[in-house]
């Protein structure tokens, strides 16, 4: 674990791996420590936003108090989004050739597991979902496209995501769904937060 002061008001932690990240973003969820007002992963850190007048050197023992144990299971009251996916995506068949199987394993696969949302980044909205198991491990797109229409449902580096709008991107995209991911009117706007379980089936969105 790494302490790293950002400006006078927040503190970076870097960890090793992101499974020290998803224990210690669960266990300072559980128990904030006192002055800690916003709690940031992202792939390998986690940013705490302090309230004023607090020093950041403060909080170095709780911290490095806290387990690291990767949990085993989601939280009991994890909330859960179901987002139906119509598999038609233009690199379906790219997925299915990479994994040596067929385009129904890939969407068998991708709806089989439970998905996790470990952080957002990129876009607003835009969440990275881990799966129970590491059987849609494919690489990013050699050549990234200029748009990637929103409600794309895409899978890359071993995860899984859905753009919420219309951006550039290099992940691999497998289907489209009509789930509206980021609504700047919703509170919170991000449909999607650290924690959130994913489940995603096979049929259009209702």
């Amino acid at each position: 674990m790494r302490l790293l002061p950002v400006g006078e008001q927040a503190l970076l932690v870097e960890l090793d791996e992101p499974g020290h990240r998803r224990a210690l973003t669960a266990a300072l969820h559980a128990e904030p420590p006192p002055g800690v007002r916003e709690i940031v992963p992202a792939s390998r850190t986690v940013l705490l936003v302090l309230d004023p007048g607090v020093d950041p050197s403060a909080l170095a023992d709780d911290l490095r108090g806290r387990p690291l144990e990767t949990p085993t299971a989601p939280a009991a009251d994890a909330p859960t989004v179901t987002v139906p996916v119509t598999y038609d995506g233009p690199d379906l068949a790219e997925v299915a050739t990479l994994l040596d199987v067929s385009p129904e394993e890939v969407v068998r696969r991708h709806t089989a597991q439970t998905w996790t949302c470990e952080f957002l980044g990129f876009t607003p909205g835009f969440g990275y979902l881990s799966g129970e198991r590491d059987d849609l491990a494919v690489p990013r797109r050699d050549t990234p496209r200029t748009r990637i229409p929103a409600g794309s449902v895409a899978l890359a580096a071993g995860l899984s995501a859905v753009y919420p709008s219309d951006s550039p991107g290099g992940w691999q995209i497998v289907g489209r769904t009509d789930v509206t991911l980021f609504d700047p009117d919703r509170d919170p706007p991000s449909l999607l937060q650290p924690g959130t379980l994913v489940r995603f089936t096979d049929g259009e969105a209702p």
